[in-house]
């Protein structure tokens, strides 16, 4: 009964603020495709110390040189509640609206240039990690992001509504549903994390196998 009704109440949400959900999702993607092109923009210097770094990055993959996983999945999910946290705040001030957005914007342009900076210096083989290390966890992330952000957005705008022009209705019981959702999302982010920590480890481990051929292939 409970799952039926918050399927219902996420579904009339997505009707009556489609547009944001649309000019969101549309800004993320701005982002994706502006981090993409900041790689080409790089010097020849930039591209080497970055790939000096992901070599490294890479090597100690192999050696089984990283953070163990619990130490990794606490990391990961101080990082996303955090992320959520500020998002959620910056929703209940008038001014926070445009850096909401702004935040949006910016997970795009870090995905984008991650992605793009992989495929650029490793072709397939970058694709390939960049499928397995990132896009997993991902698909978790960015829709909670979008999500978070646009109910942020829209309860700031509420506010707008409420304080200057006096109307909007009562602000209480949406203060409880943007607050329940960013729990709900803080779930969510909670399995990208455990995801990210726990598994991602082991699918960057068989990818980097090839990697490190072509890096030596690349190096000699």
């Amino acid at each position: 009964m409970a799952r039926g009704k918050w399927g219902q109440t996420f579904q009339q949400n997505l009707r009556e603020h489609s547009s944001l959900y649309l000019f969101t999702t549309v800004l993320f993607v701005m982002g994706l495709g502006f981090g993409a092109v900041v790689v080409n923009s790089l010097g020849l210097t930039q591209k080497q110390e970055l790939y000096m770094y992901v070599s490294q990055f890479f090597h100690e993959l192999k050696t089984d040189n990283i953070a163990e996983p619990v130490r990794s999945f606490q990391n990961s999910l101080g990082h996303y509640l955090k992320y959520l946290g500020f998002m959620w705040l910056l929703g209940l001030s008038v001014i926070g609206l445009p850096l909401i957005l702004l935040m949006v914007f910016l997970k795009g342009v870090v995905l984008g240039f991650t992605v793009g900076f992989l495929v650029n210096q490793l072709h397939w083989e970058g694709l390939y990690f960049a499928v397995v290390s990132v896009l997993p966890q991902n698909l978790l992330v960015i829709p909670a992001v979008i999500i978070v952000a646009t109910a942020g957005v829209s309860f700031s705008m509420q506010l707008i509504q409420s304080r200057f022009m006096k109307r909007g209705g009562a602000i209480y019981p949406r203060f409880l549903m943007y607050s329940m959702l960013i729990l709900i999302m803080g779930g969510v982010m909670t399995v990208a994390a455990a995801f990210e920590a726990f598994i991602s480890p082991a699918l960057m481990k068989h990818a980097s196998a090839a990697i490190m051929k072509f890096i030596i292939i690349v190096i000699k």
